[in-house]
């Protein structure tokens, strides 16, 4: 590989240039290809000041002794919970070195709480991501630059005030949005884009009164951060790092709050 080298700077060489994993010479074509594109080394640069952020903030999780149940001679005892645990304890201890945006390492973090279990309203909301973010003709119902439309439509259906976060300053621009079914009451869906393609969406239902923590969920290839403020529960979802995925979700909540006051 050397500085010449012909394949174009994707998604996989910005996340290991701001873990730190890029090979010399491949770090010298990515510090090139930012300084070309600075809207994108502005993200760079904010993703891995809050991955500093997350290093200094969870030093002391990562300094914790591995718990009994995850260490090796207890999986040992048990075959077939060995094969389920190993893997498990390893990611643990890879990510608590690396210091990245996990659930395991979120408890207590940036005011983040971490998840096992996916909620009904998370699952929900991956469940509306994965089935609209493929839409190449049709992924919103009423398009961006019919937004105040979309927010009275949605605010009436819902039956509380929907604001849309501005999201330019993390990369996104709005797309739209749409009504979806959540049980015997409607939910809402904002959809984002950048530009690179890469789409994101925030889903809404009626929730708990009050504020909640961000909540951590990942399933398969797809995270999500949830919450709770003021009647109505939020989930930002979308395949990108957790750690870029949260500076948005916390992004939201601050500008949701700021509105509501």
């Amino acid at each position: 590989m050397s500085v010449g080298d012909p394949r174009p700077v994707g998604e996989d060489d910005l996340h290991a240039f701001i873990d730190g994993r890029l090979a010399p010479e491949r770090r010298v074509v990515v510090e090139t290809w930012l300084a070309k594109n600075p809207e994108t080394a502005e993200r760079v640069r904010a993703d891995r000041a809050l991955r500093e952020r997350l290093r200094e903030r969870l030093a002391p999780i990562a300094a914790e002794p591995i718990p009994a149940r995850l260490r090796i001679e207890n999986l040992h005892r048990q075959r077939a919970s060995a094969r389920r645990w190993l893997p498990i304890a390893a990611a643990i201890v890879l990510s608590l070195g690396a210091g990245g945006a996990g659930g395991w390492f979120t408890r207590g973090s940036l005011g983040t709480r971490s998840s096992d279990d996916v909620t009904p309203m998370t699952q929900d909301a991956v469940t509306a991501f994965r089935t609209f973010v493929v839409e190449a003709a049709h992924p919103v119902e009423v398009r961006a630059n019919e937004e105040p439309h979309l927010v009275q439509w949605l605010s009436r259906r819902l039956d509380h005030p929907v604001r849309v976060p501005d999201l330019t300053s993390q990369g996104f621009r709005l797309m739209g949005g749409r009504v979806l079914p959540a049980g015997d009451r409607p939910a809402a869906l904002l959809m984002y884009d950048d530009t690179e393609g890469t789409r994101l969406t925030l889903y809404s239902r009626h929730g708990a009164d009050g504020h909640s923590g961000i909540r951590y969920a990942r399933e398969g290839d797809v995270t999500a951060f949830s919450w709770s403020e003021g009647g109505l529960s939020y989930a930002v979802t979308a395949r990108i790092s957790e750690a870029r995925l949260l500076t948005i979700a916390q992004s939201v909540d601050a500008q949701l709050r700021s509105s509501s006051n």
